[in-house]
């Protein structure tokens, strides 16, 4: 085996002692947490007093016993099903749209945009105030008209569906995405299904979707990945309710931590969590063979 020179050597921990901040920083918060975590999910621990070891409880207690936890399930799931798909197909038709000649196209492109750029806190003090049912933007115009009140956020049948529309409004960057692999196209591919006769319509399905097929495996795999972990304007609007309507899974897993100080199950919840997505988005990269296309290959 071919020693180091003096020079390697001292090149070598030169390098490293430039990226030690960063390999700390990982040891310290990236690391440890989660061995720290996968240890937690099998002790009952409270903060206050130390965990104390219960093997494999928390999981039979998930799988067996917490009733608000299937309910919580069943709206991740749902969540999922309807938020990822409705989310990347309102993308791809803004992508279409912005991708053809138009007047004002940046300006156009900018304001579909902007919702990616808004806080999220900031956003969703605006939706509150839109869709409140007693002097929300929408509902005073429904009021106008003599219609009935829509109960938004408050009412368990139509809280998860408002959600997903809000979901829906903010998909500037998958649109950017979506655009970026639209211009992408070639040319030559159009021309040459126009030569064959084939129509508008035929030529969208047949080139268009096809050679949009990898950026739409990136954003199905990112959707996934954040919905199974959608929090923040479920939490900001809803705070769970109405009657555990928008329980999701994020909301749940932190309402144990540090609402019910569970550490211990909630530190399980994770690891349920991260093993669902890892399944979901193997399946999915699986799948991925039957109907991603990749030029040339």
């Amino acid at each position: 085996m071919k020693r180091w020179s003096r020079q390697t050597t001292r090149s070598a921990i030169n390098g490293y002692a430039f990226i030690s901040p960063w390999l700390v920083g990982l040891a310290l918060f990236t690391i440890y947490p989660i061995i720290a975590s996968l240890y937690y999910s099998f002790t009952r621990y409270d903060i206050v007093r130390e965990p104390r070891w219960i093997g494999l409880e928390n999981y039979v207690t998930l799988a067996t016993q917490d009733l608000i936890f299937r309910r919580v399930m069943g709206n991740t799931i749902y969540l999922v099903a309807v938020g990822v798909p409705a989310g990347i197909v309102v993308a791809y038709l803004l992508a279409l749209l912005l991708n053809n000649e138009m007047k004002l196209r940046p300006m156009f492109r900018t304001i579909f945009f902007l919702p990616a750029l808004v806080p999220a806190v900031a956003a969703a003090e605006v939706w509150r105030w839109v869709l409140n049912a007693q002097w929300g933007l929408i509902n005073a115009w429904v009021k106008a008209r003599g219609w009935p009140v829509i109960p938004f956020l408050s009412s368990e049948g139509w809280a998860k569906n408002t959600l997903i529309l809000i979901h829906c409004w903010a998909q500037g960057q998958a649109m950017m995405v979506f655009l970026a692999s639209l211009q992408d196209v070639p040319r030559s591919l159009y021309d040459a299904a126009e030569v064959d006769g084939a129509n508008r319509l035929q030529r969208f399905w047949y080139v268009t979707v096809p050679m949009t097929t990898p950026a739409m495996l990136f954003l199905v795999i990112t959707h996934l990945i954040g919905m199974f972990q959608y929090f923040t304007m479920g939490w900001l609007l809803t705070s769970g309710g109405p009657n555990f309507s928008t329980e999701f899974f994020s909301i749940y897993l932190y309402r144990n931590a540090f609402e019910y100080f569970k550490m211990g199950y909630a530190s399980a919840l994770s690891w349920v969590l991260f093993l669902i997505i890892m399944l979901f988005t193997v399946v999915t990269f699986r799948s991925s063979e039957r109907w991603v296309y990749y030029g040339g290959s």
